[in-house]
């Protein structure tokens, strides 16, 4: 009779089991199911949400909130952005007729509850027993917003792009894309935001020139080209260079271009010079020393050829590296590529600003290349934190040796160099300008990157500003300046 009673206590134990467990897979994969493409409930989901609220690095300025509204009889939260064009891009948004991007879409679970956290699901159980609103999970993002508005309004009028990074965590203060778009307009007058008129052509005011933004680096690029003939040992600040005004590449002369802080023929220089004045015809020689493949490897480990990665949506970020059309372009051999355009930022080089300031961030880190970041915690409805980023190392880029090399070449950019504009009173700053020639009627995109201070970095800065007649020095290093005053105040 026991052992009857025990069998049978047994199957009961197992049955109860089983119970639990699908009970438990079932709400555990309640969030993937009800976003299946198609699922009705979604979108009444959605609305009747509460979802989370996004702030700026400072907790209080609030860069997304609800609206509700009643209608039949239930109680619908609409999205509304109260800083408008400040940080559209990043924050992106959300709406019934349009669905969403940026952030918006790629934290969507979190914002409206629907992730998978343990203390999420037992909450989302709760409040669907009780019949009570679904709230949803904040976010506050890395982005100050005091500098992101200043990057904003010297952007104004102007197409481009302003990243800054904090070199040691990977943060990102400042993600400035201009023209910008109010995403306030977006559900009810699309037709005004596709409307906008720029300086440039398309306008595409919904693209964020930080991570989609193509353009030819320029003589920014020479950092890399610098760093791969120093990291391998073949060159040292001190190598000796000739400089006659132009260098020769497939039996054709490749001029220096007139960015240089002095003369259009240096003669001889050593590679510390090189980079101060942005010596096109030394880098053009240098690229034939390295070879395609080392430039190439040396731009891999600063992390072209691959997307940011970063908590916006995939298809928001692209990866930086040579093209071919609208493809990324893997040359096969050495003679695929002209190396001596490659070496200063030329050929078919395509670079976003934000790779650009991963690779000024890398080098004020020591060498070292950490993961960008723009989403710094994430708070329950009850202000507690339910999970925070912590800095994340992606790779070594160059030798520490190196980066300290580098960094004291692009101090003589900024002290008597090229990069002038950038310079701010009581601080060291490291930066390399570029021009990069479009060959559409003279108009050239304007580049400045860099960090300081440069003996203690707190932030990486990159700038670009296409469709410019000036050049990087003159357009885009002043603006690096009054941004890089404000974070550093």
């Amino acid at each position: 009779m026991n052992r009857e009673l025990r069998r049978l206590f047994l199957v009961f134990a197992l049955l109860f089991t089983a119970l639990v467990s699908m009970g438990t897979y079932w709400l555990w994969r309640a969030p993937s199911l009800e976003a299946r493409q198609g699922n009705p409930t979604q979108v009444v989901r959605d609305v009747t949400t509460k979802r989370g609220l996004i702030y700026a690095s400072d907790g209080e300025t609030i860069l997304a909130r609800n609206r509700g509204r009643e209608v039949s009889g239930r109680r619908w939260f609409l999205r509304r952005y109260p800083t408008r064009d400040l940080v559209a891009h990043v924050v992106g948004y959300a709406t019934l007729e349009r669905s969403r991007t940026g952030l918006e879409d790629s934290m969507n679970d979190f914002l409206t509850g629907g992730n998978s956290d343990l203390s999420t699901v037992i909450e989302r159980a709760r409040a669907r027993f009780q019949g009570d609103v679904r709230e949803g999970n904040d976010l506050v993002l890395t982005i100050d917003a005091e500098a992101q508005a200043k990057a904003m309004e010297v952007l104004e009028g102007m197409c481009g792009s302003i990243v800054v990074l904090e070199p040691s965590t990977g943060r990102v203060l400042v993600m400035a894309s201009s023209p910008s778009y109010d995403p306030n307009l977006v559900a009810r007058r699309f037709d005004e935001v596709l409307g906008q008129r720029a300086a440039c052509d398309p306008a595409a005011p919904l693209l964020n020139r930080a991570t989609q933004g193509l353009y030819a680096p320029g003589s920014t690029f020479k950092l890399v080209t610098a760093a791969a003939a120093l990291d391998t040992g073949l060159h040292t600040p001190q190598s000796m260079f000739f400089d006659p005004g132009y260098c020769t590449e497939y039996g054709q002369r490749v001029f220096n271009y007139s960015d240089q802080s002095g003369p259009e023929r240096f003669g001889q220089v050593t590679l510390g010079e090189a980079v101060e004045h942005s010596i096109n015809a030394v880098f053009c020689d240098l690229g034939q020393d390295l070879g395609t493949d080392t430039v190439l490897e040396y731009a891999r480990r600063f992390g072209f050829y691959e997307k940011p990665p970063l908590e916006t949506p995939e298809g928001e970020r692209v990866a930086s590296g040579l093209y071919e059309g609208d493809k990324l372009f893997e040359p096969e051999l050495e003679s695929d590529v002209d190396v001596g355009r490659l070496a200063f930022g030329q050929e078919r080089l395509l670079a976003t600003p934000l790779q650009m300031a991963m690779v000024a961030a890398a080098i004020a880190n020591g060498g070292e290349s950490m993961r960008p970041f723009v989403v710094d915690r994430i708070l329950k409805p009850d202000d507690s934190v339910l999970s925070g980023t912590k800095p994340e190392r992606l790779r070594t880029a160059v030798a520490p040796d190196t980066a300290a090399e580098l960094t004291a070449m692009m101090e003589l950019v900024t002290e008597s160099g090229t990069g002038r504009r950038a310079q701010i009173p009581g601080v060291r700053v490291a930066g390399k300008t570029g021009t990069a020639e479009t060959g559409r009627n003279d108009r050239n995109d304007t580049w400045f990157v860099g960090f300081a201070p440069a003996n203690n970095p707190e932030v990486a800065i990159a700038v670009t500003i296409s469709d410019q007649s000036g050049t990087g020095g003159a357009v885009a290093a002043p603006k690096a300046k009054e941004v890089m005053e404000v974070l550093l105040r």
